[in-house]
This record gives structure tokens, sequence and C-alpha cells, in this order.
């Protein structure tokens, strides 16, 4: 399985576990995190609210180029949405599945993002199964 947020960093983590996934026959599940925001702050300074239903809608849609063209190239891909931040979906994702394998990019693996903490980072502490932090130029 494969974490992704959209970003170019994620992107070679998908590529990197679509070739994967060819080579062995495997399905792919590819996981993005939407967070559970409950307000963004207007130009006024005032909280909105924010439908967790559109917040999902947006990300799947996010989300349909990258799984109808990995489809259309043979592998079978399962998509999952998940109300929780980064790690904490990937890691819950890999867990239902019982994935062997998950796949990250190493964005913010370097600098203090590394000391603070990162999704990347994170995931390799929580994973339930092998963790392959894929090297991206983003």
């Amino acid at each position: 399985m494969v974490g992704t947020d959209g970003s170019p960093g994620a992107q070679a983590a998908v590529e990197h576990a679509a070739t994967l996934a060819r080579t062995t026959g495997a399905e792919l599940h590819v996981v993005q995190g939407c967070g559970s925001p409950v307000a963004i702050a207007s130009p006024h300074g005032v909280g909105v609210d924010v439908d967790p239903c559109e917040v999902e809608k947006a990300c799947r849609g996010a989300l349909a180029p990258d799984t109808e063209r990995l489809r259309s190239s043979g592998l079978t891909v399962e998509t999952h949405v998940v109300s929780k931040t980064g790690a904490d979906a990937v890691c819950s994702v890999a867990e239902d599945v019982r994935a062997d394998l998950i796949i990250v990019g190493n964005r913010g693996m370097t600098g203090a993002r590394r000391l603070l903490g990162s999704v990347p980072n994170s995931i390799a502490h929580q994973a339930p199964c092998s963790v392959l932090i894929v090297a991206t130029k983003a």
C-alpha cells in the first residue's frame, strides 16, 4: 500500500508502489488521510464550518485521476480516504487490510522536520508491517 497527499514527492512514491505492484502481481491500496477539519479561517477571522463529507469528496476527487490511470494500466487498485491525518490514516488502513508493505515518500525526513516529526517518520515508527521510504526530489 502507498500513502499520498497529492504532493510531487508522494506522487513519486505512488509510482514506485505501482511498479512494485506490477512486478509482484499485488493489489495496490492507495491511502489519503483527510484529517478532520472543523473550521476554516475567513479573511474576517470568523470560522466557517466545513462539512466532513465535502472534505472526503474533495480527497476522493483528488485521488481519482491517478487511481484511474493505474487501473487502466492493469493494476488492481483500492482507494482509502480516511478522516485521520497522515500517519494515523496510513497505519490504520495498513492494519485493516493486513498490508505487507507500506510505501511513502521521504518528504519531511531531513532537517528540523525529522527531529520534530514527519509523516514518513511517524509511519516508520507506528506501522504494523514493513515500510519502504522512497527517496524523492520533492
